[in-house]
């Protein structure tokens, strides 16, 4: 049993929303930062459970990038408009 069209069209929308400015547009900062993050949860579940190698300064960076991405959109939010 999988989700009901209705669950499906309220977590497409809920995407849609989080990556979005309040203008509506896709915002790339959002965007970017949202891959990185599932890209750094997959390498670090690779790494943890699988016993892939993952160099160091690879996560370091992918880290970072989210961090950043996530700081400046929440700095958005307080600027003024």
């Amino acid at each position: 049993m999988g989700p009901t069209k209705k669950q499906e069209r309220k977590m497409k929308e809920f995407i849609k929303n989080m990556l979005s400015e309040e203008t509506g547009k896709w915002s790339s900062k959002r965007v970017i930062t949202f891959a990185s993050f599932i890209l750094l949860s997959i390498a670090f579940v690779s790494n943890v459970f699988m016993d892939i190698p993952l160099k160091q300064f690879v996560f370091d960076g992918m880290l970072y990038l989210v961090a950043a991405g996530m700081g400046i959109t929440a700095l958005e939010k307080f600027s003024k408009k």
